[in-house]
């Protein structure tokens, strides 16, 4: 449906406290309006695709400092801020340093950011208005000794979390008593370093769990509405990855008792704007849900909302800042079809979602009816470590679920992102699941099948991706010109090409072309991981090439950058450089030896527990390397003693810097 909606701001500029794609589609909302787009940036994102999606931008010191935004807002002559999600969208202080400049803050009061940031807080708040909570701590403050003693109480297993921020960071599921003390002491300093706060709640873990939203939206005349749910059971370490609107879980008697505890927890705290109060359902109890907490600002996934109710919730927000009442009463509000959001991350799933970075060389979106695509990056974007590795959001929208999921499968394989590991091909092997296309979910389905759903896939598809990299020298075999063809010309009979690639990626190792002239394009290939195959080309050759290997097909598309092809097929990519032999040089320098721990990404390093000249065994912690405020413990993979120690707490790693070297036991013979 379309809604009218006439504006009467009273505002013509708006200061976005924001980056990436959502400050982009902010930007792009406010643009429609007619008002006035400000952007801000730091040093370390000056060249952020949001400057550009803006009318104008401010420089800051920090997104994190509600002095810089507020001078900003003030310096560029902006009436109201809208923060987006993440940085400050939750800080109570940005909204009163807002009233207190004589600025509109686009969101909730600090009041009912206050209620709901404290989840202990939140669940006595919502609890009093009669909304089911899961059974738990109630207390704040609590030592590590009631922690454990609430923890027993309630039974195993619990989950801990921190009372403030949320994202999972701090999270920890404890299954038995003896785990308690090292969970504790963990999601304390987790919860301190994400939040500056380590009190922590304990809840009962509920089985088969499923992680259902509702949105909500408020305006300052009394009126509280809600948009039906969103699904998010699909996560990995507790962050979302998948969400769809609406669940195939809920019946519309479960659909309407959960929106009106939806409305009834956000009027409990006097909230205005939009907002998502979040559910725990079990899939063996449907009917029987249990709040978590309220999340007072507008969610990543609120574009799926939008997708089967066809309104604009960001402008829902700005209209409701400005004063006027919500356009439709709850009676008026019904949804069409279905929408299913997936969130595209520099992210490597093969090493257990570390985030990555680098250049981004090319960038290409999906041109689908029916798809959306929120992003905050292009081509030549560079993705660092400063910031959230979420790239982009691909969102369709179907008739009905099935629809709406083969119409994003279409999209992940039309979407290319080279230079950058990203987890698109880990998505569209996600959403292939039996579990996923049943709509059989719960929060723990991705860790299960995480094996097969990490790894790209397998020689087929590594034997295209080497032949489309060099499928360029192939047409331009055809050229008459002997001195510009790269086929092997010579005077005489044609002969036969070699050429030697080395292909990253999960087991992809080196891969031998050969190919002759007269086999009329057909190709021998032989690599580490390939065995030999035959490979031919079904189509024109060039960015996007046809490739049949063994009689399957696959469609690559190509994109090179300096001496490197980056080879995309099923949202994997794949980069492939040319090895040059040099007398007995074997081309490329081969991987690191045993031995020698490396930082799997860039990020600081919060402790090395070992010394030099320690005795460790394989599988033992012998650093922690934190980033983007989460932990990663390195683990020695032999048995031996810490020769040298190489980085210490507190030191900036890059990615594969040596942090520890272990000398390996020697073995009797």
């Amino acid at each position: 449906m379309t809604m009218t909606w006439a504006l009467t701001a009273p505002f013509d500029t708006v200061l976005i406290a924001n980056r990436g794609e959502i400050a982009v589609r902010v930007a792009r909302t406010l643009s429609e309006l007619g008002i006035s787009s400000v952007a801000v940036y730091t040093d370390a994102d000056a060249g952020g695709v949001h400057r550009r999606a803006a009318d104008r931008s401010v420089r800051i010191g920090s997104y994190l400092s509600v002095d810089d935004v507020i001078d900003a807002a003030v310096s560029a002559g902006a009436q109201a801020i809208h923060p987006g999600y993440g940085f400050l969208s939750e800080n109570a202080a940005l909204a009163r340093a807002c009233g207190d400049a004589g600025i509109t803050f686009i969101g909730p009061p600090a009041s009912a950011i206050e209620a709901m940031g404290d989840k202990i807080a939140a669940k006595a708040t919502v609890a009093a208005a009669g909304v089911s909570t899961v059974p738990g701590s109630s207390g704040a403050g609590l030592t590590d000794t009631a922690l454990a003693d609430a923890a027993r109480e309630v039974g195993f297993p619990v989950l801990l979390k921190p009372s403030a921020g949320g994202g999972g960071k701090g999270m920890r599921l404890v299954e038995r008593d003896d785990e308690l003390a090292d969970a504790i002491a963990s999601a304390r300093r987790e919860a301190t370093n994400s939040f500056g706060d380590d009190t922590l709640l304990v809840e009962r873990f509920v089985t088969n769990p499923r992680h259902i939203e509702i949105q909500v939206v408020a305006d300052t005349h009394g009126n509280v509405v809600h948009l039906a749910e969103r699904e998010c059971s699909l996560q990995r370490r507790h962050q979302k990855i998948v969400e769809e609107a609406p669940s195939p879980l809920l019946t519309p008697e479960t659909r309407a008792a959960m929106g009106q505890q939806a409305v009834d927890a956000a009027r409990a705290c006097g909230y205005v704007g939009a907002g998502t109060v979040e559910f725990i359902v079990s899939s063996d109890r449907p009917d029987e849900f249990f709040f978590m907490e309220m999340n007072t600002r507008l969610q990543v996934e609120h574009p799926v909302t939008e997708a089967i109710f066809g309104v604009d919730l960001v402008e829902w927000q700005v209209r409701v800042a400005a004063g006027e009442p919500l356009p439709e009463q709850q009676r008026d509000l019904t949804f069409d079809g279905h929408a299913v959001e997936v969130r595209v991350y520099a992210e490597d799933a093969s090493r257990g979602f570390l985030p990555t970075g680098g250049e981004i060389v090319a960038y290409r979106e999906p041109e689908l009816e029916g798809v959306r695509v929120d992003s905050g990056v292009a081509s030549g974007s560079v993705v660092g470590s400063d910031f959230d590795p979420m790239l982009a959001k691909v969102i369709a929208w179907g008739a009905d679920r099935a629809e709406a999921l083969q119409t994003l499968e279409g999209a992940l394989a039309d979407t290319v992102i080279a230079g950058v590991t990203t987890n698109i091909g880990f998505l569209r092997r996600l959403l292939a699941l039996d579990e996923v296309r049943d709509g059989r979910l719960d929060t723990g389905l991705v860790e299960r099948h995480l094996d097969q759903l990490a790894d790209p896939a397998g020689p087929n598809a590594v034997t295209a991706v080497a032949a489309a990299a060099i499928a360029p020298f192939v047409e331009r075999s055809g050229e008459s010109d002997p001195w510009t063809a790269l086929i092997g010309w010579r005077h005489g009979p044609d002969r036969s090409v070699r050429r030697e690639l080395d292909v990253s990626g999960s087991d992809a190792g080196r891969v031998v072309l050969e190919v002759a002239p007269q086999s009329g394009g057909r190709w021998f290939v032989r690599g580490d991981s390939v065995g030999e195959r035959t490979v031919e080309f079904a189509g024109p050759l060039g960015d996007r090439a046809d490739i049949v290997v063994d009689g399957v097909r696959s469609t690559v598309t190509v994109d090179r950058h300096g001496d490197t092809w980056f080879a995309t097929v099923g949202g994997d990519t794949w980069a492939c450089v040319e090895v040059v032999h040099r007398g007995n040089d074997d081309g490329v320098a081969g991987a690191h030896g045993d031995g020698v721990v490396r930082s799997p990404m860039p990020g600081t390093v919060i402790a090395v527990p070992v010394e030099q000249g320690a005795a460790v065994t394989a599988g033992q912690t012998v650093a922690i390397v934190e980033a983007m405020k989460m932990e990663h413990a390195l683990t020695t993979p032999i048995d031996g003693t810490v020769d040298a120690v190489h980085a210490a707490s507190g030191d900036r790693v890059a990615l594969d810097q040596p942090i520890v070297t272990i000398v390996p036991d020697e073995i009797d013979d």
